[in-house]
């Protein structure tokens, strides 16, 4: 393990340490829903996970980042802090299954020495499922639970017309500049994986789409690419 390496693994640990007490100084501050700082922690900090690929030569840096991350949040859980993370109605295990669909990316991409397959299942990750959570939650027009014939899904059509969108419009933007071409493979892989992505986060439940989301647009583009 070199020095250098060593040293980021610790500048970027302290940052998304630092990140987690502003969000925490947010919802004490402010009051906002738990919901909504939860959405905000997962937005910035897997986001700010894009850079693995430009960081870290090998898996175990961010292997070592995930497992203390996956303590934190559990021990956090276990002894009544991080409220802002914690602070939600519904039984979830997205926060948990975050580090290790991180991990379990970055590992994929690592072995076939491909940072894009890291770079957009973690966008999709990082922007479309905030997005999609917010926009289902807080917007009541035109707004319904997803029902599959008799199965009700703790889904809004609002929340995954938001998700397939704005996944489609990152992946049309993020394939074009992996392949420099806007052509029809362009196109409808970009549908792909919106598509995978949308009906994954639709199906999941109890956070589990922070898992499942990642891995699906990962086997379309394994697949297709």
């Amino acid at each position: 393990m070199s020095s250098h390496q060593i040293g980021l693994t610790l500048v970027f640990l302290i940052a998304i340490l630092l990140l987690l007490i502003f969000n925490e100084m947010v919802y004490r501050r402010l009051h906002p829903k738990g919901e909504i700082t939860r959405k905000l922690a997962h937005f910035l900090a897997t986001l700010s996970t894009v850079t693995f690929p430009f960081l870290f030569d090998h898996h175990l840096y961010v292997l070592v980042l995930a497992v203390i991350f996956f303590a934190l949040l559990f021990l956090s859980r276990k002894t009544r802090h991080l409220k802002s993370i914690h602070d939600i109605e519904r039984k979830s295990l997205g926060s948990y299954l975050l580090p290790l669909a991180i991990y379990l990316t970055f590992l994929v991409s690592h072995i076939l020495g491909n940072p894009f397959l890291f770079i957009l299942p973690i966008l999709i990750l990082a922007i479309c499922d905030p997005v999609a959570g917010i926009l289902g939650m807080n917007l009541m027009v035109y707004n319904h639970q997803i029902r599959i014939f008799k199965w009700k899904l703790n889904k809004t059509s609002t929340g995954s017309i938001a998700f397939f969108v704005s996944s489609f419009i990152i992946s049309i933007i993020a394939l074009y500049f992996y392949r420099m071409s806007f052509d029809p493979k362009t196109f409808w892989v970009a549908l792909l994986v919106a598509s995978a992505g949308t009906l994954t986060e639709m199906l999941s439940w109890k956070g589990t789409d922070n898992l499942f989301i990642p891995m699906s647009v990962l086997l379309v583009l394994l697949i297709f690419l």
